[in-house]
């Protein structure tokens, strides 16, 4: 990827996110626009991997999502390819996330369970939304600048 699409990546991501899309397949979209893939499918297999997992408190989705979109660059499409560059990537990817943001738990960055109504509740009361915002564009640019072999630099 090219390091001068990273922060543009970023606002496609946020982009889309403000549009109603979720933070994975707001993140996948984005990662995979920048590789010139384009696919319905694409945010139909990261639905479900928003809300932390299905809303299960696991894995911020935005992150995932960046999982996903480092996958589409450096993932393999037969068993005799190496899974190690698609590994390494989205290793470098999970521990700069947590560098950031402490963790890579929906539940824990968020501070509520959206499994439950009081968890959806408070998501909406106290505007949560933006911090998914930040989230989603942070581990968007993450990746890309990952794909780019950058560094990618704290925000």
């Amino acid at each position: 990827m090219n390091a001068e699409l990273v922060p543009q990546v970023r606002q496609w991501a946020e982009q889309s996110f403000g549009e109603g899309l979720y933070c994975a397949e707001s993140v996948v979209l984005a990662l995979a626009r920048a590789q010139g893939i384009s696919s319905d499918v694409l945010p139909k297999v990261a639905t479900a991997f928003c809300g932390g997992m299905a809303r299960t408190c696991g894995t911020c989705g935005a992150l995932t999502g960046a999982i996903m979109g480092v996958g589409l660059a450096t993932g393999r499409s037969s068993a005799a390819e190496s899974a190690q560059p698609a590994y390494e990537a989205a290793q470098r990817l999970i521990t700069q996330f947590e560098l950031e943001f402490g963790s890579r738990d929906c539940h824990v960055l968020l501070g509520h369970d959206l499994g439950t109504p009081h968890g959806q509740a408070a998501f909406r009361e106290q505007q949560l939304a933006q911090r998914c915002l930040r989230y989603t564009g942070r581990a968007a640019e993450m990746a890309a600048a990952i794909l780019a072999g950058e560094a990618p630099q704290r925000a």
